[in-house]
């Protein structure tokens, strides 16, 4: 006798029924359409960058280009100097995955596995942090960029503010505190009986043991620093430190406007290739911090 085999929600059996069937369909159809839509604008915007200046501006516009000018490819990379961009943003972006990792998993490892007095009532006050719009902190954020506390120092033009921002999320000590409660805590007292110290376990157990939640804030991290546009746009200054976003944003009004498409698409592929490819490790992390 064959066994029900499952196919997501739906089993072998019930798939043979037509109104499932019926079901099912519906549901594929709806979700290409809905692809569909997310994918017609960064397509049409690669597709218009490529055009002649002339078919560009035409008006109606042309929904299949006449003219495919592959050479504006090099001739924008070359112009906007995307190398260096794309260095500055990878830097941006390997400090802040670091910063977001460490420290938001210290975070929560202290609120999930140390657990010391008062760690509830902080526990409380990084939640009501979430509710507060973001736009609140913008003023003493900026502030501190310009006069750190205690040290004095100016950090302006430098890339230390995007790193520390990222390495306190509340959004993120949450998620790691949520995975990290789920932990078999006879691991963690029998590290403590060998002697390892709160640290030793955090960094030879927990962390071990967190791999699918640590390449979920990785790549969430990659999409957030790499849209970034604010706060380098407020502290990055100087032109050779520019973010891809940033020297996007400047040099708008220096470029023709069908350079400006492509440099927009050379700015969504890579988060967009990376999200691709690393898509399973998102629902991974979300799916494993809900088991033990």
């Amino acid at each position: 006798m064959r066994s029900n085999e499952t196919n997501g929600i739906i089993s072998s059996l019930d798939y043979k029924l037509p109104s499932v069937k019926l079901f099912y369909y519906a549901v594929l159809l709806l979700l290409l359409l809905v692809s569909l839509v997310c994918l017609l604008p960064p397509l049409w915007l690669f597709a218009s960058s490529l055009k002649d200046i002339k078919e560009f501006f035409q008006v109606p516009p042309t929904l299949i280009p006449h003219s495919f000018e592959l050479n504006k490819l090099g001739e924008t990379w070359k112009q906007l100097n995307f190398t260096r961009l794309y260095l500055n943003t990878l830097f941006i972006t390997a400090g802040s995955i670091v910063f977001a990792v460490l420290f938001n998993g210290l975070a929560g490892y202290f609120l999930s596995v140390l657990k010391p007095k008062g760690s509830g009532v902080l526990q409380a006050v990084i939640l009501w942090t979430m509710l507060l719009p973001n736009t609140l902190g913008i003023v003493p954020i900026f502030r501190n960029i310009i006069s750190f506390p205690v040290l004095g120092i100016n950090l302006m033009n430098t890339y230390w503010p995007m790193w520390m921002m990222a390495g306190a999320s509340a959004f993120y000590v949450m998620i790691f505190k949520g995975f990290f409660d789920k932990i078999p805590s006879a691991l963690i007292e029998a590290a403590k009986l060998d002697g390892a110290s709160g640290l030793s376990i955090f960094g030879r157990i927990v962390m071990p043991m967190s791999k699918p939640i640590v390449a979920t804030i990785a790549i969430f991290t990659v999409n957030a620093a790499w849209a970034d546009f604010f706060w380098p746009y407020m502290v990055l200054k100087q032109k050779p430190l520019w973010s891809v976003t940033v020297a996007i944003f400047n040099l708008k009004g220096l470029v023709p406007m069908d350079i400006q498409f492509l440099a927009l698409t050379f700015a969504i592929v890579p988060p967009a290739i990376l999200f691709l490819l690393f898509q399973k490790y998102i629902l991974q992390g979300f799916t494993f911090s809900g088991m033990k």
